[in-house]
């Protein structure tokens, strides 16, 4: 469990903690949280999204939402992943999340070692979300929506899997795509999901 003093104030600051859920994926937003937590947050088993179970995470998740200062979600679809690249569009995740808060941070904990496109000041921190509660509570957030997420789309564009694998690259996604091809949830320009560059030369007019 983590104390509160790993996220909280730094002198007058605010701080936030940001990252993202999604980004290895083949299908789906990528989504980011950006949270701020209280000094005095209680939530016990508190860590990196990764680590949890899922029903730990839907319990958490519930938790930071009634206890944080501000919370919010940023979103890059998948056709703004396949024109700017997984990177870029993650980081505009992050920027879109973190402008969304009510309250305005004076410090942004990133998780990683890139900082996202803001005017704010921040601190990029590998492992960040096993370190610091808000990048963490921000992880959960992330994960958990994403997660619910790609139920809906399992629904809209069933045959995939996206319900179990949640637009990961299995075996059973990939064979699912060479048999159905993409669906407009998928990143047409991730390896597995679009046509190799000899496939799509076959995929030109009138052959």
């Amino acid at each position: 469990m983590f104390s509160p003093k790993g996220c909280t104030q730094f002198a007058d600051e605010i701080q936030a903690g940001v990252d993202e859920a999604g980004r290895g994926c083949l299908a789906g937003p990528v989504v980011a949280g950006a949270v701020i937590l209280p000094p005095d947050f209680d939530l016990p088993g508190l860590t990196d999204s990764k680590k949890l179970s899922s029903r730990r995470r839907v319990v958490l998740a519930q938790a930071i939402k009634a206890q944080a200062v501000s919370w919010a979600l940023g979103f890059s679809w998948p056709g703004e992943i396949d024109r700017i690249n997984i990177l870029q569009a993650s980081l505009a995740a992050m920027a879109r999340a973190v402008e969304a808060l009510n309250v305005r941070p004076g410090l942004v904990l990133v998780d990683g070692n890139q900082r996202f496109p803001s005017s704010l000041p921040q601190k990029t921190v590998v492992g960040g979300d096993a370190l610091h509660p808000c990048i963490s509570a921000a992880s959960i957030l992330a994960k958990t929506f994403r997660d619910d997420l790609l139920l809906c789309m399992d629904q809209r564009y069933p045959g995939y899997g996206l319900a179990v694998h949640k637009g990961y690259g299995t075996k059973e996604h990939l064979e699912a795509l060479r048999r159905l091809g993409p669906s407009p949830a998928h990143r047409i320009s991730f390896r597995g999901v679009g046509p190799t560059p000899r496939e799509a030369q076959l995929w030109l007019p009138g052959i």
